[in-house]
């Protein structure tokens, strides 16, 4: 019953996140079951079960005849806040949820059901662009929430020069260099991407720190050099395995010797019976992407199989990931 009833929660959320619910009520007493009828130009009917099924998904909580934010939704679904998770919410509800209810479809034609191979080039060529917008605010939302628990478990202290391979967004990189005064950080990702990442480093107030580099990692002959140190994050998933393997042999050319790669992501178990939430991702790249959630033992044998050596995997728990595999160029 549960598993049936999922959808029903997450488009409870996904709707009282359109109608700015938790954003209108932040920093108030809370609203009245009449208050939210008048407000949103609805019946009290319907009012009263939308603000009770929030209170029994934990994202309101009840005070007397008001209704108000519980510290969950202060924190994550309230606009502004800087781990406002709006933006996942909203692009699994507009792009992803109708496709999901043709998963069956995906099965039979192994092809991404968001958007058109045929007609597109890629993922974003030709998109509503206020979709694009909403798409790399849920991938900075999905990401931000993963940032400091990845930042915790992988020791970057010798690191001086990260070079973020597909890091819109920056999520990543304002978390280390938080976290290690010392460095230096480069974005490299398409020039749209760029675009929309700006303002988060801007935010972030560490323009001097996180630079980017407009590219593209399939088209360009090579990444950008000068740094002794390499990230993929969620960026292999996307990908067939002979892509991925193509992308770390260019990680791997453009590191010096003595260099790393740090790969993280959510890893489906080795026994590929689980997680969970790595193996719905990773169908979720069935109606996505030409990719999926890879094991972190295929991840270390391409490591091996492009010259790195000292592979090794570090596990976390987080929304968005649940380790790293590190491989080192001698």
């Amino acid at each position: 019953m549960a598993l049936v009833t999922g959808m029903w929660a997450s488009k409870t959320l996904a709707v009282a996140h359109e109608l700015d619910l938790f954003t209108h009520l932040s920093g108030t007493t809370g609203i009245t079951i009449e208050a939210c009828a008048a407000h949103y130009g609805i019946a009290h009917r319907p009012a009263e079960m939308l603000l009770t099924a929030c209170a029994a998904l934990q994202l309101l909580e009840r005070r007397g005849e008001h209704y108000g934010n519980t510290p969950l939704a202060e924190t994550y679904l309230v606009r502004g806040r800087p781990l406002y998770f709006g933006g996942w919410i909203a692009m699994a509800d507009r792009r992803e949820y109708p496709a999901w209810l043709r998963l069956k479809d995906a099965l039979h034609s192994n092809r991404p059901l968001t958007w058109n191979p045929d007609r597109q080039a890629s993922l974003f060529d030709g998109e509503d662009p206020s979709l694009v917008a909403t798409f790399w605010e849920a991938m900075y939302a999905l990401s931000i929430t993963t940032a400091d628990l990845f930042a915790d478990a992988v020791d970057l202290s010798g690191v001086a020069r990260l070079l973020d391979v597909g890091g819109g967004g920056g999520a990543n990189d304002i978390a280390l260099c938080r976290r290690h005064p010392h460095l230096q950080a480069t974005v490299f990702d398409l020039p749209f991407v760029c675009a929309l990442t700006r303002p988060k480093i801007e935010q972030a107030g560490l323009s001097d720190r996180i630079h980017l580099a407009e590219g593209d990692f399939f088209a360009d002959a090579e990444l950008p050099g000068g740094h002794d140190a390499i990230l993929l994050s969620k960026i292999l998933l996307d990908w067939k395995e002979n892509d991925c393997l193509a992308i770390i042999h260019k990680c791997f050319a453009a590191l010096p010797p003595g260099g790393k790669i740090v790969i993280t992501d959510l890893f489906v178990d080795d026994s590929k019976d689980g997680p969970v939430d790595a193996a719905l991702m990773s169908l979720n790249m069935l109606i996505e992407t030409w990719g999926r959630n890879y094991t972190a033992a295929e991840y270390r044998h391409w490591l091996v199989t492009a010259g790195f050596t000292g592979v090794q995997t570090v596990r976390f728990e987080a929304p968005a990931a649940n380790g790293a595999v590190i491989g080192h160029k001698r």
